[in-house]
């Protein structure tokens, strides 16, 4: 199937909060996050591993205060 150009693409809904956090923390680190991706050795990785850990803990506290305020809502 083609791709349409003017179709988005669709994107996970926190996508974009997790690459903003992942880069928060590479520049907390003293590195440049766009370098950082161009590299493949152990250092790059490990780094960018330890960014996605904590992308995924400030996404999980993200979410757990959206359903905390939903819940209040009566929402759930």
């Amino acid at each position: 199937m083609a791709d349409i150009p003017d179709t988005p693409h669709l994107e996970e809904p926190l996508a974009e909060l997790e690459r903003r956090l992942i880069d928060e923390y590479l520049r907390g680190a003293g590195q440049d996050p766009d370098l950082i991706r161009t590299r493949h050795d152990a250092a790059s990785r490990e780094l960018l591993s330890a960014a996605s850990v904590y992308a995924a803990a400030r996404l999980t506290e993200v979410e757990t205060r959206a359903h905390y305020l939903r819940s209040l809502r009566g929402e759930l």
